[in-house]
C-alpha cells in the first residue's frame, strides 16, 4: 500500500505539533513549580524573620517585693527592655500558683473546682480593692507601659482555704507558702504584634539578721 507523501508529512508535522505541545506544558509545570516553590521559600525566610524578631522582642520584667506593716507588701513592677520595643500597650498581670500540684475537683473528697481554682496558692495576693484587682486577688485591671517605667501593686498575705481544719492550719499554710516565690504570669500585648507571654518569679525579701542585745 502507498501511502501519499503529503499524508505522511501532515502526521509528522502533527506529531512534531504533539512533542513541542508536551515540552511547553511540561516547561510550564516546571515554572510553575519553581515559582511555588520560590513563593513558599520567602514565605518561609519571612516568617523566620517575624519569629526572631518577635523572640528578640520578647519584654524583659523586673519585680520586686518589699514587705510593709502586718500582712501587706508592695511590688515594684518594672518594663526593663529592651528599648527597641518602646511600650507595651496592655498588660495582663496574674498571680499564678507558686508550686506545681494540679488541683482537681475529680480526686476523691475535693472541693468544687470552683473554689480549688478562686485559691491562691501561694504566698501573696493582690489586695482586695486595690488596683481594680479582682475577688480572688488573682489578678488587676490591665494596665499599659513604657520601657523604663514601673507602678506598685499592693500586696496582702494569702490565708488557708477556709474548708481547711485544724487549729494549726494557718501554721501548716506558712511552713508550705510562706517561703515560695509569688510567681506571675505576665500577658503583654503591642499593636500589630502577637502578644507575649512572660512568665516572672518575685522572691521573698530575706528578713533582716536579728539583733543580738547584751
Amino acid at each position: 500500500m502507498n501511502i501519499p507523501w503529503g499524508d505522511i508529512a501532515t502526521i509528522a508535522l502533527a506529531c512534531i505539533g504533539l512533542a513541542i505541545s508536551i515540552a511547553a506544558w511540561r516547561a510550564a509545570s516546571r515554572s510553575a513549580d519553581e515559582a511555588e516553590r520560590s513563593a513558599d521559600s520567602a514565605e518561609n525566610v519571612a516568617r523566620i524573620e517575624r519569629e526572631r524578631w518577635h523572640a528578640d522582642q520578647t519584654p524583659i520584667f523586673k519585680a520586686k517585693l518589699v514587705r510593709q506593716e502586718g500582712d501587706r507588701a508592695q511590688l515594684d513592677f518594672q518594663l526593663v527592655g529592651p528599648l527597641s520595643l518602646q511600650r507595651l500597650d496592655r498588660i495582663e498581670l496574674t498571680i499564678a500558683n507558686s508550686d506545681d500540684l494540679v488541683r482537681s475537683a475529680r480526686l476523691a473528697g475535693s472541693r468544687p473546682q470552683e473554689e480549688l481554682d478562686a485559691q491562691v496558692w501561694g504566698p501573696y495576693r493582690f489586695g482586695a480593692g486595690a488596683d481594680g484587682a479582682d475577688a480572688t486577688g488573682q489578678s488587676v485591671e490591665p494596665f499599659d507601659l513604657e520601657v523604663g517605667r514601673g507602678r506598685p501593686f499592693a500586696l496582702e498575705r494569702t490565708m488557708p482555704p477556709q474548708w481547711q481544719e485544724g487549729d494549726d492550719r494557718h501554721q501548716r499554710w506558712e511552713e508550705q507558702f510562706g517561703s515560695k516565690p509569688v510567681r506571675l504570669l505576665v500577658r503583654c500585648q503591642k499593636e500589630g504584634v502577637d502578644p507575649w507571654v512572660v512568665p516572672v518569679d518575685v522572691e521573698m525579701p530575706t528578713p533582716p539578721p536579728m539583733v543580738a542585745w547584751g
